[in-house]
């Protein structure tokens, strides 16, 4: 008789367990109907996303998605995260929107989940994409000549701090020259501000020339402008080193000279990617250095590679954003590393004179075609 009762009770607990789920799974899906009834704009102010793709990137999300043992489902799950990219809060939209109702550590659950798929190789290879073949470099080469009458360019190329806690390893990777921790995150993209790279695996402390030096693309490069003789390069800042796939600006020019008007046009086109990156951040404003993100450096470098698969989709549909505040774009501005010449790098005198050469080569181009 004893082993009945406590089989009953073992019954009714499961039950009761069984309801409480349901009633939880019942509530979450009916404010997921009432979150795609609110109007467009608003959903588009909440998530970034209208609605048809949010659809589309929740089909998409399923099956790289974990179980749902925690009776919140895919949607809830995406939508939360897409939440918590655009405000950098846990708690704004709890408080605002009626679209759900999760406690803080729930939804940071989501964003881990919602992250690591995001990180799939599928989203990866899908939406941040590096041209391969010479057709799709030819394409964004004549982007930018069409923009900036500047041939040759296959992307532009810049670091952007992105603020995280301080870690409890390695914490001196982690610390810039602003004095606060974060990833200095290498991003390149192309003349309709799409990122075709991002490499956010290195800590504030390293300097925007090492981290091209360390990257699969750089020996890439040079392997299509030597080996396959094609005539391309990235435009970055005084930060990195003049190289033949890398031409950088020509600093104390003189009015009216072959240099000065190939350094205005240099940074009219380099101008891209700091466009872009502020179209990223006033975008998903968890980016902020205002907000930072509270995860390990590993999850945090995953939310910006996220981020940028979302940014992707957003820019090809070409979705709105809302720009940032005066002051949130003074903050970002003033926390940033400026350029620096990077004399830390070994001397390579042969390097530097074959960029030279190819850059010399580039302004007495654009100053017969001007």
């Amino acid at each position: 008789m004893a082993d009945l009762g406590l089989y009953e009770n073992f019954l009714e607990h499961a039950r009761i367990t069984e309801s409480l789920l349901y009633r939880r799974q019942s509530t979450i899906f009916r404010e997921m109907d009432i979150a795609f009834e609110i109007p467009e704009p608003e959903f588009v102010g909440l998530f970034r996303l209208n609605k048809s793709l949010c659809r589309d990137l929740i089909q998409e999300l399923e099956p790289h998605m974990p179980g749902a043992r925690s009776g919140i489902s895919t949607s809830s799950k995406v939508l939360s995260t897409l939440s918590f990219y655009a405000s950098g809060s846990y708690q704004r939209t709890i408080g605002a929107s009626a679209h759900h109702k999760m406690h803080q550590v729930s939804v940071s659950n989501c964003v881990r989940a919602v992250t690591q798929a995001l990180n799939n190789e599928h989203f990866r290879r899908k939406y941040i994409h590096f041209p391969h073949s010479r057709e799709e470099r030819n394409i964004i080469k004549n982007g930018f000549y069409q923009k900036f009458r500047i041939p040759g360019v296959i992307g532009c190329i810049d670091g952007t701090h992105i603020a995280i806690v301080r870690p409890s390893q390695n914490e001196e990777r982690f610390f810039n020259r602003k004095r606060y921790h974060s990833l200095n995150t290498q991003i390149i993209c192309d003349s309709e501000l799409n990122i075709l790279s991002v490499d956010a695996s290195h800590g504030g402390a390293t300097h925007d020339s090492f981290i091209w030096n360390h990257h699969p693309l750089k020996s890439h490069l040079e392997n299509l402008h030597q080996v396959q003789n094609d005539t391309l390069w990235f435009l970055g800042d005084s930060g990195y080193a003049l190289r033949p796939t890398m031409m950088t600006p020509i600093l104390n020019t003189e009015p009216d000279s072959p240099q000065r008007y190939y350094s205005d046009l240099h940074c009219r086109a380099r101008n891209t990617v700091e466009r872009c990156i502020g179209l990223l951040k006033s975008r998903w404003r968890c980016l902020l250095v205002d907000r930072k993100l509270h995860y390990h450096p590993t999850t945090a470098g995953l939310i910006v590679n996220a981020c940028v698969v979302l940014h992707n989709i957003c820019n090809a549909a070409r979705m709105p954003v809302t720009p940032l505040t005066p002051q949130e774009e003074e903050n970002e501005i003033n926390m940033q590393i400026s350029p620096e010449t990077p004399a830390r790098l070994p001397a390579r005198r042969d390097h530097l004179a074959a960029g030279e050469s190819v850059r010399n080569t580039l302004v007495e181009r654009l100053w017969s075609e001007r």
